[in-house]
């Protein structure tokens, strides 16, 4: 895609330094503008945290097609977009290609059918396996595994990783970091602002359909002489919860827990414990690997699950709210926000209006 050069005098401020402001920064001071990126600890929040899944299909259910469409589409952007990341600064992100989810009981198995009918319908490849093809690709996983769905087209990314090779190519873009606080919006001297605090946004916009939603998160270290890891995504459910795994090179990503918590992001016993022993029923040879470490985020939820991307103002520009997706979403949060930088906002981007509730548009808009 290519874009417009800004006009003379362009500046622009990217309030929040997790994957999302990193990206739309690194993009837009490419594209000529002056960017200043302000963030008391860039990198430190949600997005180091994140077990890097870029898994839109697998997740699809019935019903919500407009986050589905988003996913894909954001999907579709992040080859493109890593390609470019590599380029400017050597970094490879994958650490996957594939995501498996596997289903333990009846229920689960008929859910994942449909799944692969209702997504496969909508043009995306999907495979249901029975047990031995799933203990073909993945002959780790638990003999209690009864089924799995195949996503050959969803990859994960070294969620760290790739901070840090947004950090380096948003300062070779010429991108200016401050380690400050932002209080008001209003105190910014540039003419644009993209407001990308994550959870904390709506503190900076009263109003704004934005909640931390607290996730806890495990990294497993192999030791010598144990199973290696799964070398795809493997996600399933186990008692109602959510439990995935996300390979890294030297052990796996075991996640993730979720609550309605504030931004409370302390690490507790229970999450702990529920994580590990969900992980086992799936994986029983993780029971051997080294806890190297508990960590948990509070990540940017809405109602609906879908972003908020666009225009608050005539001067500023949401690009938050990406619950569990921020990875997913930043290649196409950055092409939207450098479109609405330019007056024609991105049509993919349209269902995450953030002016889509009624309460996100505060007095004093001009802001």
């Amino acid at each position: 895609m290519t874009t417009r050069e800004p006009a003379a005098g362009s500046t622009l401020a990217v309030v929040g330094g997790g994957v999302i402001g990193l990206s739309v920064a690194w993009r837009a001071a490419a594209a000529g503008w002056t960017v200043t990126l302000f963030d008391p600890a860039v990198g430190s929040g949600a997005s180091w945290v994140a077990g890097g899944m870029l898994a839109p299909l697998s997740e699809g259910w019935p019903g919500e097609d407009e986050v589905l469409a988003f996913g894909a589409a954001a999907l579709a952007r992040w080859r493109e977009f890593a390609a470019r990341l590599e380029t400017v600064t050597g970094v490879d992100v994958f650490v996957a290609a594939e995501t498996l989810t596997v289903a333990l009981d009846t229920a689960d198995a008929a859910d994942l059918r449909t799944v692969a009918d209702w997504v496969g319908g909508r043009g995306h490849e999907l495979r249901v396996l029975d047990r031995a093809g799933v203990r073909e690709l993945e002959p780790a996983l638990a003999r209690t595994v009864r089924a799995g769905l195949l996503a050959p087209t969803e990859p994960a990314v070294d969620n760290r990783r790739l901070v840090t090779a947004l950090r380096k190519a948003a300062a070779e873009a010429g991108v200016t970091t401050r380690p400050a606080r932002v209080r008001e919006l209003a105190d910014l001297d540039q003419r644009q602002v993209v407001l990308a605090a994550g959870a904390a946004s709506a503190e900076l916009w009263p109003g704004l359909a934005v909640r931390p939603v607290k996730g806890e998160i495990l990294r497993l270290r192999r030791r010598p002489g144990t199973q290696p890891p799964p070398s795809r995504v493997v996600r399933a459910r186990v008692h109602g919860r959510p439990v995935y795994f996300v390979p890294r090179a030297d052990g796996v990503v075991v996640g993730a827990t979720q609550y309605e918590a504030g931004f409370d992001t302390a690490v507790t016993v229970a999450g702990v414990r529920d994580l590990i022993a969900d992980a086992e029923s799936v994986l029983p040879g993780i029971g051997e690997y080294e806890l190297s470490e508990a960590g948990a985020g509070s990540r940017p939820g809405t109602p609906d699950n879908l972003p908020l991307i666009g225009r608050l103002s005539d001067r500023v520009i949401a690009a938050t709210g990406h619950g569990r997706n921020g990875m997913l979403t930043s290649a196409l949060t950055a092409d939207a926000v450098l479109a609405e930088l330019r007056g024609k906002p991105l049509a993919e981007a349209a269902a995450a209006d953030p002016l889509r509730f009624a309460a996100s548009t505060p007095s004093g808009g001009s802001r």
